[in-house]
């Protein structure tokens, strides 16, 4: 199952991966997993999501 986030304003995200290079886009093709030890944190201020080790 590939990752999405809905964040605080109702905008669902995808995790993608290009190279070592993690982001999220509002398109979901492409999408991947959660890497394994890593978590999504909302960005306060812009509602944006990313992600962090555990």
């Amino acid at each position: 199952m590939v990752c999405s986030y809905k964040n605080s304003k109702g905008v669902t995200y995808y995790l993608h991966q290009k190279g070592k290079l993690y982001f999220f886009s509002r398109k979901p093709e492409g999408a991947i997993n959660l890497p394994e030890g890593y978590e999504i944190v909302e960005n306060v201020g812009t509602g944006l999501p990313m992600i962090k080790k555990k």
